[in-house]
């Protein structure tokens, strides 16, 4: 058997999240399924991390076992995509130590999270409207208050199964990048459930004159989900970039 690293970019509008689950589509069953019908048996794969419903992947690592013999890995590359839906693309497939895990091996993720100022029925699918005056000079005063290692407890889905509530924020920053759109990218060495939507959320409350930028560091403080604002909406929320030592 060889261990394989499946570099990849999923839309997850159609999805229930990347994890599989009981009666529900996820991008996993969709891949699996696919390798299930080129190898005739089950074959599990492991991603980076879990997204949530709506959530998608501008850029994904899995790792899986196959066997070797079958199918180049050029080939696979090849079969998988043309078997996949439109809204799953294989990226890369390269052999890797039977060591590597696509989920403990990385260092640091990366999420951006757009918005735009002009309403705009091209990016409906991938970008939250927002309708009104907002300063994102303040946002950027209150999101520099993110950074460093921290217990992110206040803006957790309540009662998830980790060890520890604390990430080390090593990014947090609106930018420009076209009139009127902008995108918050924060980047960790890990994320809990909901976090960077509920972050998002918070700074926005910030933007519209409803918090200080010095409410975070109190939020923070509390370790309360109920003192953190209203999480965003998926769809504009991407998990952009994943790093390994």
């Amino acid at each position: 058997m060889q261990r394989v690293r499946i570099d990849l970019a999923y839309n997850g509008k159609a999805y229930f999240g990347w994890q599989r689950q009981p009666k529900q589509i996820s991008v996993q069953e969709v891949i699996e399924d696919c390798l299930y019908k080129l190898y005739q048996e089950f074959i599990p794969i492991v991603g980076c991390g879990r997204t949530d419903t709506g959530v998608h992947a501008h850029f994904y690592v899995l790792h899986t076992d196959i066997d070797e013999q079958k199918y180049t890995l050029t080939d696979l590359k090849y079969k998988l995509n043309k078997m996949l839906p439109g809204s799953i693309s294989i990226f890369k497939i390269q052999e890797v130590d039977q060591t590597f895990h696509a989920r403990f091996h990385a260092v640091e993720r990366t999420y951006r999270y757009f918005v735009h100022q002009e309403k705009n029925p091209f990016l409906a699918d991938t970008s939250l409207f927002l309708g009104q005056p907002i300063d994102f000079k303040k946002m950027n005063l209150a999101a520099e208050r993110i950074l460093g290692k921290k217990d992110f407890t206040s803006f957790s889905k309540l009662h998830t199964d980790v060890h520890t509530n604390i990430c080390d924020v090593r990014e947090a920053i609106w930018v420009e990048y076209d009139e009127s759109k902008w995108y918050f990218q924060i980047s960790a060495d890990r994320f809990l459930r909901n976090m960077v939507r509920a972050t998002v959320g918070t700074l926005l409350e910030v933007g519209y004159g409803k918090l200080n930028d010095t409410d975070i560091d109190l939020i923070i403080e509390k370790q309360n989900r109920g003192d953190a604002k209203t999480s965003v909406p998926a769809h504009a929320l991407f998990l952009w970039d994943v790093k390994y030592s």
